[in-house]
């Protein structure tokens, strides 16, 4: 898994920083992190929901890239822009397979049990086999 703030610091290993806006908006800042990997996770560390689908993935062979929003002062930000984009299901966690919206644990649950998580996964590049 490669951990990184939403703030576009590595914590796992070096990423350049990428100069933005300081007014950016928050959903345009999810579609832009959400883009730059096949597989994206919004989380907050403590959560235990968010642990069970990163252990998902990693179980998978899968190897995501994940936003600890409660690492990043803008953390809140990017939580209520995911709530926009969800409706009514809770901010976290929140998944984005090739650049598009899976949704929370109870999408991604589902997905994965009548059968079209994998193809998704593979059609984004995350899976091979």
């Amino acid at each position: 898994m490669h951990y990184q703030a939403a703030a576009d610091h590595s914590w796992g290993y070096y990423t350049p920083a990428v100069r933005h806006s300081v007014m950016t908006d928050p959903l345009e800042r999810v579609v832009r992190l959400a883009s730059g990997s096949a597989v994206v996770i919004f989380s907050i560390s403590s959560c235990c929901m968010c642990h069970a689908v990163k252990r998902l993935f990693c179980g998978m062979g899968v190897n995501p890239t994940v936003y600890e929003l409660d690492q990043d002062p803008r953390g809140k930000e990017i939580e209520r822009a995911l709530m926009r984009l969800l409706g009514n299901s809770p901010a976290v966690p929140v998944v984005f397979i090739g650049g598009k919206l899976v949704g929370a644990m109870d999408r991604v649950m589902a997905s994965h049990i009548n059968g079209t998580l994998v193809p998704l996964l593979k059609e984004a590049g995350a899976l091979w086999l």
